[in-house]
């Protein structure tokens, strides 16, 4: 093939040059051969001549596979038809389009994945090709003729060595400054060379720890690994860091020198013990010269770094250069007026010059260009961008100290720079800060191969001039066109000096321990490849089962199988992994496609079980859209085969004189198939009669279709995978009613309204019935609503006997509060688990309850006509709800999430007889409110609630029922709960049409409870027990589904205007200062003085408090924190915004109330005595003004400390502020220059701020670092009771650390 020079000066192949002259195709291709790529494209812009031959050696090529081991299909080709390798077709010819983009697969080839090309694949041994550190060349490349390249670059694989021939560097995080100097410290061939020749001793330390080691081992793997990038995570697990630390940025210099500063520890007494001197110590004499005698005081020092500033303190330009910082640097400052110099010899102060000069420069010499700076403008560190050129050789000699330079430590340092034999460490570059896309490939300037043959560099100068930052023009301080973060920052350069510059050592010429150490990390790499192999073979699928045995429950798995495992292997995988052996037999499971979302059972494979699994799943993919079902059936059943285009329907059978829903029957049809051969199939399955069968498909939720058309399709009804059919087939006059006006409409639409809730009693039910809810009897059928209900009548009857005694005995306790002929209307039936509707007499046969006649929710007083007086309070239900409300989050609204419960059918025909209705609601009933055609036409209410309390009441105003006249479902009866906890409480099963208002739900749940609804608490009962109170009485029970459960309380039900708080004990100075008293009622119009007056009582009963209304005060409560004092005569709802569920504090006083205005401001204050290292009690200080001048007079007269040494500081966090002794005195803001309190940085604008005070001559006490060890071990115990932080510090940055010892020594008190 001819070649041409490009425009580059490249050769390229005459036909990529004429090619660019003609169409081009892109072609975006999509590996799915392996989870890894499945997300990531590879793009090609070729001419449209090319033959597919040539596309297929291009995609292997870039995706770096070996070419004939894999196909290429169309995306948009369902068949995945593969196109024909070896067809010299051009691309336009097989149906590429130019200018647009042609989508492609990279699919297995005969089910086999693709073959990874090694590192010489291309044709090009290592020698004969440029190697570069950096990102792959975006434009026209020799052997792949692609100039286009998607935003995000593609890695065909992690195990694939750059074509580069280097290894990169992962960012773990923000970690980008370590891969910055760990590649520069790489790319030095004296320090690789002299870390190769320290062995390491495993008996003298552990290697996780050693950090030579660990930085050994790191380059080894970064000559020799296959691999494309290398983590870091071990040298950083040396350092004694943690994963926080990779999310800390740091600064690359700082980091030289302390892992410097580690090597130098750990290379003790060894070989390397002087290697950091050797390589990188220079030394400069710090001098100052009087300018009248010429005398001169001077002293060596040493150094491993110059830094150099960019711009000069006070300028507005920046230095141009690396030697005009240099220059400045050695740049003498005379020291005059008042900076002058005291001369020994003249004996006086003297004008002087001072000043630094080298005297010898290491041989690699470093210099840090100080880009970061801090702006006092803006109080903001900020980083120089400004241009600052360097170039290839440096040289020093006019920066040497002239007096010196005969000296035998200056001879040898003329200049620094670039070697001819392409050392890539002449000028070396290492810049923090740098982006990173999780891996960091470098730079290198390395031009030179293992043959000395010279290619041309890769890096250009073009490239390291963008790394001087600024722009061409001005050099101002904010004038930089390139504020990126590429702008050079570490300077390495090496001193040119023949007899000492080296050479990377070969891998041939390895010591023996670091051929060892080769040979382990291959192995370890082999194995890690190995495993990466199967992990590319492995299929991963969603795995469903309904387990036999565990309550029906649809379980769910994740299948790990071989791609070359059989259907055999991997059911027998399955079925041990969803834990059925000894359950089922694993000849009674198979494994069939499904669909999660529908429900749907797409195929099963019959004779097929001898298939492998990658090819029965169509390949290794990252995910499938569709999941694998484990069914199972009895032995005497027969597995149904099930045949792709068919759809699942699950058919209920009701039978309208029992009133019943039986369990589904799984059926599958056609979509074309009609009305009437679907009523065949139904009938075969059901035993039913096609003749007069009625079906009703449920399309979604209130949405309920009769099939009566007969030739009509199903796909023509709206069938789709998975449908839900109910069928009827009687001989009842009901099939001549209009649908909707029907029984079975009305059954079914109950049916999908109708919610099962599991509700807890309280334990006991002190209250008494005065009424029964009354509902009207059957006027037609007599046959059993439901069964069951005769064998359970005289258990019912023994408990009503109990239940009626209990009730008497109680009735006796409270005529002195209630009328006798109101005591005496507690009749025989009200008992607490009583079977039937509460309506039915006890000593009458149970009666049906047909749809038009169901448990009425009654409007006016005919639920609660006698109810008792709701002022009279039994002290007993009080004392229950407080007690149990204790710990308790209560909310006032009943934001309660929609959701519904769906448990899935049995997947295998069963001949399970029909569950009652509202005993064994199938687990498939809908959960989402459907609206009655009885109340079309009719305004529903909502939420009614009074706009001022955010609160229901159940009466009007004149304290009638505002309960709606509806007549829904509701059915209780009696359960045990299996975990045992209803033993010593009363649970119901609770089965309900979710459109009754929680006020109707209410009234019939008052037979169960024993009180009338007033005097009860609705409580739903969230995951993790959390209990929230349901108030908005005209709500509906919409948002509660199947299974949800509930808790009935005894207490007082709100009225209007009035609303339920909690009371806390607010104890300033004791360890837990906030402490549960009681539950109560607070009203709007109420004044405080009255509120504190009606709490006397429960204090004395319920807390054994006995206060005076004067002695104790109420105030706000934010989480912990006390807030302002509430006065007595302030009304709820005008001074004070209250809220349900509020929370008050009750704080006792122990003098009469000093607050009488809201003009005053009560502040806790606390007094640090640093000679004791101890903080004083809490004394509350009330002022009459936000004044500080106030505040330190009434701190002084408090404390006697005189005004002018009181100092005070704010407390930082919640109440009660608490903070360690060994901090309190640096680390609080003391004495603010503020003159009110309501400023920053006090904010101090409400009661409650807590104010620490000190006096500034006390000095700390001095502690031995024995009593300052014990002092923070009980400071750390102290403060962690609290649930406080041991330590404080406002200090965002984190110092750069590296332990020599493993890791920090944890402060147990710190999180």
């Amino acid at each position: 093939m001819e070649m041409v020079p490009s425009e580059e000066k490249q050769l390229v192949p005459r036909e990529i040059e004429s090619a660019a002259e003609e169409p081009r195709v892109l072609c975006i291709v999509q590996d799915t051969t392996n989870a890894k790529t499945v997300t990531e494209r590879l793009t090609l812009n070729l001419p449209a001549s090319t033959s597919l031959s040539k596309l297929f050696e291009d995609v292997a090529h870039k995706a770096g596979y070996v070419n004939g081991t894999f196909d290429l299909a169309w995306s948009n080709t369902p068949d995945m038809a593969p196109l024909d390798q070896g067809s010299d077709v051009s691309l336009v010819d097989s149906g590429f389009e130019p200018g647009k983009k042609n989508f492609l697969q990279l699919i297995d080839k005969d089910g086999e994945q693709p073959q990874i090309a090694s590192v010489n694949s291309s044709g090009l041994d290592d020698s004969s090709q440029d190697r570069f550190i950096g990102p792959l060349p975006r434009d026209g490349t020799v052997g792949c003729s692609s100039d286009y390249s998607s935003p995000s670059y593609s890695y065909s694989s992690i195990l694939n060595k750059s074509e580069t021939g280097y290894v990169g560097l992962v960012n773990q995080a923000m970690t980008c400054y370590l891969n910055s100097l760990l590649q520069t410290l790489f790319m030095t061939p004296e320090f690789r060379n002299a870390l190769y020749n320290w062995e390491f001793e495993e008996s003298e330390e552990d290697p996780v720890t050693s950090i030579p080691y660990q930085l050994q081992r790191l380059f080894v793997l970064l000559q020799t690994s296959k691999k494309r990038a290398i983590e870091t995570t071990d040298v950083t697990r040396s350092f004694g860091w943690d994963s926080s630390e990779a999310w800390q940025q740091h600064d690359v210099q700082e980091l030289c020198r302390v892992m410097f500063d580690a090597l130098e520890q750990k290379w003790k007494q060894t070989e390397q013990a002087d290697l950091i001197n050797q390589l990188y110590q220079g030394k400069l004499k710090d001098y100052v010269r009087c300018l009248e005698c010429g005398y001169e005081s001077w002293r060596i020092d040493t150094y491993l770094d110059i830094p150099l500033v960019i711009r000069p303190f006070g300028a507005s330009q920046a230095f141009g250069s690396v030697e005009e910082a240099l220059q400045a640097f050695i740049q003498p400052e005379t020291l005059d007026g008042p900076n002058q110099y005291f001369c020994e010899r003249c004996k006086k102060k003297c004008d002087a010059r001072k000043g630094l000069r080298f005297l010898h420069f290491p041989y690699l010499l470093t210099l840090q260009l100080k880009r970061f700076d801090f702006d006092y403008t803006t109080m903001h560190r900020i980083k120089l961008n400004d241009r600052m050129t360097f170039p290839e050789e440096l040289d020093m000699s006019p920066f040497m100290d002239v007096e010196d330079e005969k000296s035998p430590q200056t001879e040898s340092c003329t200049d620094s720079g670039a070697e001819n034999e392409g050392s890539c460490h002449s000028d070396q570059m290492s810049n923090d800060f740098s982006t990173d896309d999780g891996v960091d490939e470098g730079i290198c300037l390395d031009n030179t191969s293992s043959t000395e043959r010279v290619l041309k560099p890769k890096i250009t100068q073009e490239d390291i001039r963008k790394t001087y930052g600024g722009s061409s023009g001005s050099r101002g301080y904010y004038s930089s066109a390139f504020a990126s973060s590429t702008n050079a920052y570490m300077l390495i350069y090496r001193l040119k000096d023949p007899s000492r510059n080296a050479k990377y050592m070969e891998v041939e010429d390895f010591p023996e321990h670091i051929k060892r150490l080769v040979q382990r990390e291959k192995e370890s790499e082999e194995q890690e490849k190995r495993q990466r192999e199967i992990e590319r073979n492995t299929c991963k699928i969603k795995l469903f089962c309904m387990h036999p045995v565990k309550k029906m429950m649809m379980m769910e798995n994740k299948l790990e199988v071989h791609k070359d495992k059989t259907l055999r292997e991997a059911t027998e995988i399955a079925y041990k992994l969803m834990d059925l052996e000894g359950v089922v037999p694993l000849d009674c499971c198979r494994l069939v496609k499904y669909d999660e979302f529908h429900e749907y059972l797409e195929r099963s494979y019959e004779g097929e079980e001898d298939m492998p699994m990658g090819l029965l799943l169509g390949g290794v993919k990252s995910s499938y859209m569709f999941d694998l079902l484990l069914e199972t059936r009895r032995p005497d059943q027969v597995f149904q085969p099930y045949k792709p285009g068919e759809v699942m329907v699950k058919v209920h059978v009701v039978d309208l004189k029992s009133e019943t829903i039986a369990p589904p029957v799984s059926v599958r049809a056609y979509l074309n198939q009609s009305i009437t051969e679907f009523k065949q199939l139904i009938a075969q399955a059901t035993g039913l009669s096609a003749e007069t069968m009625r079906v009703v498909l449920e399309r979604c939720y209130n949405d309920l279709r009769l099939l009566y058309v007969p030739n009509k399709t199903l796909k023509a009804e709206g069938f789709f995978r998975s449908n839900k059919v109910f069928v009827e087939s009687s001989d009842s006059s009901d099939h001549q009613v209009t649908f909707t006006d029907s029984l079975l409409w009305k059954l079914l639409d109950r049916h999908g309204n109708t919610i099962r809730l599991f509700v807890t009693l309280p334990e006991q039910s002190p209250g008494r019935l005065a009424n029964r809810t009354s509902c009207p009897k059957a006027s037609g059928d007599s046959e059993d609503s439901f069964e069951g209900a005769k064998g359970s009548r005289k258990s019912v009857e023994a408990i009503l006997e109990e239940s009626t005694e209990r009730l008497k005995n109680l009735s006796l306790q409270q005529q002195q509060g209630c009328s006798t002929s109101d005591s005496q209307k507690s009749s025989d039936h009200s008992d607490f688990e009583h079977i039937e509707s509460p309506a039915q007499e006890p000593d009458s046969a149970p009666q049906p309850a047909p749809l038009d006649d169901r448990t009425r929710v009654a409007s006016g007083g005919s639920a609660s006509g006698g109810a008792s007086d709701p002022e009279n309070q039994f002290p007993s239900e009080e004392r229950s709800d407080s007690d149990m409300n204790n710990d308790r989050s209560t909310s006032s609204v009943d934001s309660d999430i929609l959701s519904s419960s769906h448990s899935s059918d049995t997947l295998c025909n069963a001949d399970s007889g029909p569950l009652p209705l509202a005993n064994g609601l199938d687990s498939h009933s809908i959960t989402s409110s459907r609206r009655s055609k009885a109340h079309e036409g009719k305004k529903e209410t909502w939420d009614t609630a009074e706009e001022d309390s955010g609160t229901d009441s159940e009466y009007d105003e004149n304290g009638k029922s505002k309960g709606d006249a509806q007549y829904l479902y509701f059915k209780a009866e009696p359960y045990s709960p299996e975990d045992g906890s209803g033993d010593s409480q009363k649970c119901l099963l609770v089965h309900v049409d979710k459109r009754i208002t929680l006020a109707a739900f209410k009234q019939n749940l008052e037979p169960f409870v024993g009180v009338t609804s007033t005097q009860f608490k609705v409580f739903r009962v969230y995951a993790n027990n959390q209990e929230f109170e349901s108030v908005r009485l005209n709500e509906t029970l919409s948002s509660f589904s199947d299974d949800n459960k509930i808790t009935i309380r005894l207490g007082r039900a709100l009225k209007k205007g009035e609303y339920r708080v909690k009371v806390y004990q607010l104890l300033i100075n004791d360890p837990e200062p906030c402490k549960f008293l009681v539950d109560t009622v607070f009203a709007k119009g109420m004044t405080v003085r009255q509120s504190k007056e009606e709490l006397l009582p429960l204090l004395r009963d319920q807390c054994k408090l006995d206060l005076s209304i004067d002695r104790f005060r109420l105030r706000k409560k934010t989480w912990k924190n006390p807030g302002t004092v509430f006065l007595d005569y302030h009304v709820y709802e005008e001074d004070i915004n209250i809220s349900s569920n509020w929370e008050v504090f009750l704080e006792v006083l122990e003098e009469p109330e000093r607050m009488k205005s809201m003009s005053q401001l009560a502040v806790l204050t606390r007094r640090w005595r640093p000679s004791q290292m101890k903080l004083e009690p809490f004394q509350e200080v009330v002022l009459e003004s936000s004044s500080v001048e106030e505040l330190k007079e009434k701190l002084s007269e408090l404390s006697g400390i005189p005004l002018e040494n009181l100092e005070f500081a704010k407390g930082r966090g919640t109440f009660p502020c608490d903070i360690s002794v060994l901090e309190i005195h640096q680390d609080l803001d003391w004495n603010p220059k503020v003159s009110t309190l309501n400023v920053w940085p006090l904010y101090i604008c409400d009661d409650g701020a807590v104010v620490f005070y000190r006096d500034s001559t006390e000095e700390p006490m001095e502690l031995s670092e024995e009593e300052r060890s014990e002092l923070m071990k009980k400071e750390s115990s102290r403060l962690l009771k609290t649930g406080h932080r041991v330590s404080y510090s406002p200090r965002k940055e984190k110092a750069l650390k590296i332990y020599l010892d493993g890791g920090p020594t944890k402060d147990p008190g710190q999180d």
